[in-house]
Protein backbone atom coordinates (compact mmCIF):
# COMPACT_ATOMS: atom_id res chain seq x y z
CA UNK A 1 0.00 0.00 0.00
CA UNK A 2 1.34 3.32 -0.92
CA UNK A 3 1.42 5.41 1.85
CA UNK A 4 -1.44 8.31 2.29
CA UNK A 5 -2.09 12.06 2.45
CA UNK A 6 -2.18 12.22 6.23
CA UNK A 7 -4.26 15.52 7.75
CA UNK A 8 -4.02 14.50 10.79
CA UNK A 9 -3.93 17.15 13.45
CA UNK A 10 -1.64 15.19 15.92
CA UNK A 11 0.19 13.07 15.81
CA UNK A 12 0.96 14.27 12.27
CA UNK A 13 3.14 13.46 9.17
CA UNK A 14 6.84 12.94 9.37
CA UNK A 15 8.76 13.70 6.84
CA UNK A 16 9.20 10.66 4.40
CA UNK A 17 13.00 11.55 4.31
CA UNK A 18 12.85 11.26 8.02
CA UNK A 19 10.99 8.01 8.42
CA UNK A 20 13.57 6.45 5.65
CA UNK A 21 16.82 7.53 7.67
CA UNK A 22 15.01 5.75 10.78
CA UNK A 23 14.14 2.98 9.18
CA UNK A 24 17.81 2.27 7.32
CA UNK A 25 19.73 3.14 10.87
CA UNK A 26 16.99 1.12 13.12
CA UNK A 27 18.55 -2.03 13.70
CA UNK A 28 22.34 -0.79 13.56
CA UNK A 29 23.16 2.96 14.28
CA UNK A 30 26.24 4.48 13.33
CA UNK A 31 28.85 1.67 13.99
CA UNK A 32 27.11 1.31 17.44
CA UNK A 33 26.18 -2.37 16.73
CA UNK A 34 22.58 -1.59 18.41
CA UNK A 35 19.53 0.66 17.59
CA UNK A 36 19.86 4.02 19.11
CA UNK A 37 16.87 3.08 21.04
CA UNK A 38 19.23 0.60 22.88
CA UNK A 39 22.13 2.93 23.76
CA UNK A 40 22.76 4.57 27.40
CA UNK A 41 21.29 8.35 27.65
CA UNK A 42 24.52 8.64 29.56
CA UNK A 43 26.75 7.50 26.38
CA UNK A 44 28.80 9.61 24.50
CA UNK A 45 27.28 8.60 21.58
CA UNK A 46 23.32 9.51 22.60
CA UNK A 47 24.92 12.43 24.24
CA UNK A 48 26.61 13.64 20.99
CA UNK A 49 22.72 13.44 19.38
CA UNK A 50 21.20 15.14 22.35
CA UNK A 51 23.90 18.25 21.69
CA UNK A 52 23.67 18.12 17.52
CA UNK A 53 19.43 18.11 18.28
CA UNK A 54 19.90 21.08 20.53
CA UNK A 55 23.02 23.13 18.18
CA UNK A 56 20.41 22.21 14.92
CA UNK A 57 17.08 23.58 16.99
CA UNK A 58 19.43 26.84 18.10
CA UNK A 59 20.43 27.65 14.21
CA UNK A 60 16.70 27.22 12.81
CA UNK A 61 15.50 29.84 15.39
CA UNK A 62 18.49 31.80 16.08
CA UNK A 63 18.19 30.90 19.70
CA UNK A 64 20.60 32.50 22.00
CA UNK A 65 22.68 31.34 25.37
CA UNK A 66 20.47 33.76 27.10
CA UNK A 67 18.06 30.80 26.41
CA UNK A 68 17.90 26.75 28.13
CA UNK A 69 16.56 24.67 25.65
CA UNK A 70 15.02 21.46 27.06
CA UNK A 71 13.98 18.25 26.11
CA UNK A 72 10.98 17.28 28.15
CA UNK A 73 8.18 14.41 28.63
CA UNK A 74 4.68 14.04 28.64
CA UNK A 75 3.74 16.91 26.06
CA UNK A 76 3.06 20.34 26.15
CA UNK A 77 -0.37 19.60 28.47
CA UNK A 78 1.51 18.87 30.93
CA UNK A 79 3.52 22.27 30.75
CA UNK A 80 -0.23 23.69 31.67
CA UNK A 81 1.03 23.10 35.17
CA UNK A 82 5.03 23.13 34.67
CA UNK A 83 4.59 27.08 33.39
CA UNK A 84 2.72 28.26 37.12
CA UNK A 85 5.00 26.35 39.23
CA UNK A 86 8.06 27.13 37.51
CA UNK A 87 6.96 31.22 37.63
CA UNK A 88 5.14 31.94 40.43
CA UNK A 89 4.22 31.32 44.09
CA UNK A 90 0.48 30.35 44.72
CA UNK A 91 -0.67 33.79 45.75
CA UNK A 92 0.74 35.65 42.53
CA UNK A 93 -1.21 36.42 39.75
CA UNK A 94 -0.87 35.61 36.24
CA UNK A 95 -2.33 36.81 33.18
CA UNK A 96 -4.19 34.10 30.35
CA UNK A 97 -5.54 34.56 27.15
CA UNK A 98 -8.65 32.37 26.24
CA UNK A 99 -9.00 31.79 22.28
CA UNK A 100 -9.46 28.60 22.05
CA UNK A 101 -9.88 24.95 23.46
CA UNK A 102 -6.02 24.74 24.49
CA UNK A 103 -5.78 28.18 25.84
CA UNK A 104 -8.87 27.08 27.80
CA UNK A 105 -7.45 23.63 29.19
CA UNK A 106 -3.90 25.86 30.35
CA UNK A 107 -5.73 28.10 32.05
CA UNK A 108 -7.80 26.04 33.69
CA UNK A 109 -4.85 24.26 34.95
CA UNK A 110 -2.79 27.38 36.09
CA UNK A 111 -5.76 28.18 37.98
CA UNK A 112 -5.15 25.11 40.20
CA UNK A 113 -1.57 26.52 40.98
CA UNK A 114 -1.49 30.76 40.52
CA UNK A 115 -4.26 33.56 40.82
CA UNK A 116 -4.96 33.17 37.21
CA UNK A 117 -6.68 36.24 35.73
CA UNK A 118 -8.68 35.85 32.33
CA UNK A 119 -6.98 38.45 30.48
CA UNK A 120 -10.02 38.14 27.66
CA UNK A 121 -12.04 35.08 26.37
CA UNK A 122 -12.93 34.30 22.64
CA UNK A 123 -15.84 32.16 23.88
CA UNK A 124 -18.87 34.44 22.83
CA UNK A 125 -18.60 33.48 19.53
CA UNK A 126 -17.24 30.03 19.70
CA UNK A 127 -13.62 31.23 19.40
CA UNK A 128 -14.13 32.18 15.65
CA UNK A 129 -11.85 35.55 16.19
CA UNK A 130 -9.44 37.08 18.63
CA UNK A 131 -10.83 39.27 21.32
CA UNK A 132 -9.24 42.42 20.39
CA UNK A 133 -6.33 43.81 22.27
CA UNK A 134 -8.02 47.22 23.41
CA UNK A 135 -10.54 44.95 25.21
CA UNK A 136 -7.99 42.82 26.90
CA UNK A 137 -8.06 43.35 30.78
CA UNK A 138 -3.94 42.67 31.74
CA UNK A 139 -3.46 42.05 35.80
CA UNK A 140 0.76 42.58 34.98
CA UNK A 141 0.96 39.17 36.81
CA UNK A 142 3.80 37.50 36.66
CA UNK A 143 3.69 36.14 33.58
CA UNK A 144 1.37 36.41 30.32
CA UNK A 145 -0.32 33.12 28.62
CA UNK A 146 -1.47 32.61 25.29
CA UNK A 147 -1.54 30.08 22.41
CA UNK A 148 -0.59 31.85 19.33
CA UNK A 149 -2.44 28.68 16.97
CA UNK A 150 -5.39 26.91 18.15
CA UNK A 151 -5.41 23.74 16.43
CA UNK A 152 -9.07 22.57 16.88
CA UNK A 153 -10.49 25.78 16.00
CA UNK A 154 -8.25 27.10 13.11
CA UNK A 155 -7.59 30.25 14.87
CA UNK A 156 -4.28 32.38 14.88
CA UNK A 157 -2.53 35.12 16.22
CA UNK A 158 -0.44 37.54 13.02
CA UNK A 159 0.78 39.05 15.69
CA UNK A 160 2.43 38.44 19.00
CA UNK A 161 1.42 40.68 21.82
CA UNK A 162 2.99 43.57 23.47
CA UNK A 163 2.64 42.96 27.08
CA UNK A 164 4.93 44.35 30.28
CA UNK A 165 5.37 40.54 31.92
CA UNK A 166 7.19 37.61 30.33
CA UNK A 167 5.55 36.06 27.25
CA UNK A 168 4.84 32.06 27.72
CA UNK A 169 3.06 30.85 24.62
CA UNK A 170 2.10 27.56 24.10
CA UNK A 171 3.65 27.14 20.34
CA UNK A 172 2.70 23.50 19.65
CA UNK A 173 1.06 23.74 16.41
CA UNK A 174 3.35 26.38 15.15
CA UNK A 175 6.73 26.00 16.24
CA UNK A 176 9.28 25.70 13.41
CA UNK A 177 6.88 26.29 10.60
CA UNK A 178 7.90 30.04 10.17
CA UNK A 179 10.76 31.82 11.75
CA UNK A 180 9.99 33.56 14.96
CA UNK A 181 11.56 36.40 17.31
CA UNK A 182 12.45 34.23 19.98
CA UNK A 183 14.11 36.91 21.76
CA UNK A 184 10.44 38.96 22.64
CA UNK A 185 9.08 35.78 24.90
CA UNK A 186 10.19 34.53 28.21
CA UNK A 187 9.12 30.72 27.23
CA UNK A 188 8.17 28.70 24.80
CA UNK A 189 7.08 25.66 24.93
CA UNK A 190 5.63 22.82 22.26
CA UNK A 191 4.41 19.20 21.66
CA UNK A 192 6.59 17.74 19.56
CA UNK A 193 3.73 15.65 17.47
CA UNK A 194 3.31 18.88 14.96
CA UNK A 195 6.19 20.21 13.28
CA UNK A 196 8.92 19.12 15.31
CA UNK A 197 8.70 14.74 16.39
CA UNK A 198 6.62 12.19 17.58
CA UNK A 199 4.67 12.41 20.41
CA UNK A 200 5.83 11.98 23.73
CA UNK A 201 8.18 15.02 23.78
CA UNK A 202 7.98 18.19 24.66
CA UNK A 203 10.86 21.29 23.33
CA UNK A 204 10.96 24.20 25.89
CA UNK A 205 12.91 26.97 25.89
CA UNK A 206 12.89 29.44 28.60
CA UNK A 207 14.69 32.36 29.15
CA UNK A 208 17.53 31.82 31.68
CA UNK A 209 16.69 34.87 34.06
CA UNK A 210 13.55 32.87 34.65
CA UNK A 211 15.53 29.40 35.98
CA UNK A 212 15.38 29.10 39.62
CA UNK A 213 12.17 30.81 40.28
CA UNK A 214 10.72 27.60 40.73
CA UNK A 215 8.07 27.27 44.13
CA UNK A 216 9.50 24.88 46.33
CA UNK A 217 6.37 22.09 45.88
CA UNK A 218 7.53 22.23 42.49
CA UNK A 219 8.51 18.39 41.90
CA UNK A 220 11.94 17.65 40.30
CA UNK A 221 10.13 16.59 36.74
CA UNK A 222 8.40 19.63 36.14
CA UNK A 223 11.19 21.74 37.66
CA UNK A 224 12.84 23.88 34.44
CA UNK A 225 15.51 24.33 36.82
CA UNK A 226 16.80 20.91 37.37
CA UNK A 227 15.98 19.73 33.70
CA UNK A 228 18.68 22.76 32.48
CA UNK A 229 21.18 21.89 35.50
CA UNK A 230 20.99 18.31 33.73
CA UNK A 231 20.79 18.66 30.09
CA UNK A 232 17.65 17.25 29.98
CA UNK A 233 18.53 14.19 31.93
CA UNK A 234 17.60 13.79 35.05
CA UNK A 235 15.93 10.49 34.22
CA UNK A 236 16.48 8.56 31.14
CA UNK A 237 14.59 10.82 28.30
CA UNK A 238 12.44 9.77 25.61
CA UNK A 239 15.93 8.81 23.49
CA UNK A 240 14.13 7.14 20.48
CA UNK A 241 11.83 10.77 20.47
CA UNK A 242 15.24 12.87 20.49
CA UNK A 243 16.89 11.13 17.89
CA UNK A 244 13.48 11.56 15.42
CA UNK A 245 13.34 15.04 16.58
CA UNK A 246 16.83 15.82 15.43
CA UNK A 247 16.22 14.62 12.25
CA UNK A 248 13.48 16.37 11.48
CA UNK A 249 15.56 19.26 12.65
CA UNK A 250 18.55 17.77 10.13
CA UNK A 251 16.18 17.95 7.58
CA UNK A 252 14.50 21.38 7.96
CA UNK A 253 18.17 23.13 7.51
CA UNK A 254 18.35 20.61 4.11
CA UNK A 255 14.67 22.06 2.91
CA UNK A 256 16.82 25.22 3.84
CA UNK A 257 15.71 26.75 7.08
CA UNK A 258 12.50 27.94 8.44
CA UNK A 259 12.12 31.37 5.78
CA UNK A 260 12.00 28.69 2.95
CA UNK A 261 9.51 26.01 4.80
CA UNK A 262 7.35 29.49 5.89
CA UNK A 263 6.66 30.53 2.43
CA UNK A 264 5.72 26.29 1.03
CA UNK A 265 3.68 26.71 4.25
CA UNK A 266 2.17 29.95 2.99
CA UNK A 267 1.46 28.73 -0.44
CA UNK A 268 -0.36 25.77 1.08
CA UNK A 269 -3.00 28.10 3.29
CA UNK A 270 -3.55 30.26 0.63
CA UNK A 271 -4.34 27.57 -1.81
CA UNK A 272 -6.21 25.66 0.33
CA UNK A 273 -8.17 28.64 1.45
CA UNK A 274 -8.70 30.13 -2.20
CA UNK A 275 -10.30 26.84 -2.98
CA UNK A 276 -12.84 27.14 -0.10
CA UNK A 277 -13.50 30.98 -0.49
CA UNK A 278 -13.86 30.51 -4.56
CA UNK A 279 -16.81 27.83 -3.50
CA UNK A 280 -20.58 28.36 -2.79
CA UNK A 281 -20.13 24.72 -1.42
CA UNK A 282 -17.29 25.01 1.13
CA UNK A 283 -17.12 27.25 3.77
CA UNK A 284 -14.56 28.77 6.77
CA UNK A 285 -16.20 29.82 9.83
CA UNK A 286 -12.85 32.06 11.10
CA UNK A 287 -12.41 35.45 10.64
CA UNK A 288 -10.31 35.58 7.75
CA UNK A 289 -7.92 38.14 9.59
CA UNK A 290 -7.42 35.79 12.05
CA UNK A 291 -6.99 32.38 9.76
CA UNK A 292 -4.62 29.34 10.73
CA UNK A 293 -1.75 28.40 8.36
CA UNK A 294 -1.34 24.92 10.22
CA UNK A 295 -5.07 24.10 10.83
CA UNK A 296 -8.03 24.68 7.77
CA UNK A 297 -11.35 24.22 9.04
CA UNK A 298 -14.18 23.80 6.65
CA UNK A 299 -17.77 22.65 6.47
CA UNK A 300 -19.84 21.46 3.62
CA UNK A 301 -22.98 23.62 2.48
CA UNK A 302 -25.14 20.41 3.40
CA UNK A 303 -23.77 18.89 6.78
CA UNK A 304 -25.63 15.49 5.65
CA UNK A 305 -22.60 14.71 3.33
CA UNK A 306 -19.59 15.25 5.98
CA UNK A 307 -19.88 11.41 5.66
CA UNK A 308 -19.88 10.96 2.31
CA UNK A 309 -17.19 13.32 1.98
CA UNK A 310 -15.03 11.73 4.59
CA UNK A 311 -15.35 7.93 3.18
CA UNK A 312 -14.49 9.29 -0.26
CA UNK A 313 -11.63 11.06 0.41
CA UNK A 314 -10.01 8.34 2.54
CA UNK A 315 -10.86 6.11 -0.50
CA UNK A 316 -8.65 8.69 -2.65
CA UNK A 317 -5.96 8.54 -0.43
CA UNK A 318 -6.82 11.47 2.04
CA UNK A 319 -7.16 10.54 5.43
CA UNK A 320 -8.01 12.32 9.19
CA UNK A 321 -10.07 15.13 7.84
CA UNK A 322 -13.07 14.89 10.40
CA UNK A 323 -13.24 18.34 12.15
CA UNK A 324 -12.92 17.47 15.95
CA UNK A 325 -15.81 16.59 17.71
CA UNK A 326 -16.24 20.52 19.36
CA UNK A 327 -16.26 21.81 16.46
CA UNK A 328 -17.68 19.17 14.11
CA UNK A 329 -16.96 19.74 9.96
CA UNK A 330 -13.70 19.21 8.20
CA UNK A 331 -10.18 20.09 9.30
CA UNK A 332 -7.12 19.77 7.32
CA UNK A 333 -3.51 20.25 9.18
CA UNK A 334 -1.27 21.30 6.95
CA UNK A 335 2.22 21.02 9.20
CA UNK A 336 5.77 20.87 7.78
CA UNK A 337 5.80 17.33 6.56
CA UNK A 338 2.55 17.60 4.39
CA UNK A 339 4.03 18.66 1.16
CA UNK A 340 2.48 20.97 -1.55
CA UNK A 341 1.28 18.10 -3.73
CA UNK A 342 -0.73 16.49 -0.60
CA UNK A 343 -2.46 20.13 -0.91
CA UNK A 344 -3.24 19.92 -4.20
CA UNK A 345 -4.46 16.42 -4.19
CA UNK A 346 -6.84 17.60 -1.74
CA UNK A 347 -8.63 20.69 -3.45
CA UNK A 348 -8.81 18.64 -6.14
CA UNK A 349 -10.87 16.31 -4.52
CA UNK A 350 -12.98 18.96 -3.18
CA UNK A 351 -13.32 20.56 -6.38
CA UNK A 352 -14.63 17.19 -8.21
CA UNK A 353 -16.90 16.15 -4.76
CA UNK A 354 -17.92 19.63 -5.53
CA UNK A 355 -19.22 18.79 -8.81
CA UNK A 356 -20.86 15.77 -7.93
CA UNK A 357 -22.76 16.93 -5.19
CA UNK A 358 -23.23 20.72 -5.13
Amino acid sequence: MSRVHNFCAGPAALPEAVLAKAQEEMLEWQGQGASVMELSHRSKAFIDVMEQAEARLRRLLGVSDDYAVLFQQGGASQQFAAVPLNLSLEADNADYLVTGQWSKKAFAEGARFVNAHCVADGSADNFMSLPPSDDWSISGGRYFHYCPNETIGGLEFSTIPEVGSPLVADMSSTLLSRPIDVTQFGVIYAGAQKNIGPAGLALVLVRKELLGRARPSCPAMLNWDTAAANGSMYNTPPTFAVYLTGLVFEWLESMGGLEVMGAINARKAARLYGQIDNSSFYSNPVDESARSWMNVPFTLADAALDTVFLDEAEQAGLTNLKGHRSVGGMRASIYNAVPEAAVEALCSFMSEFEQRYG
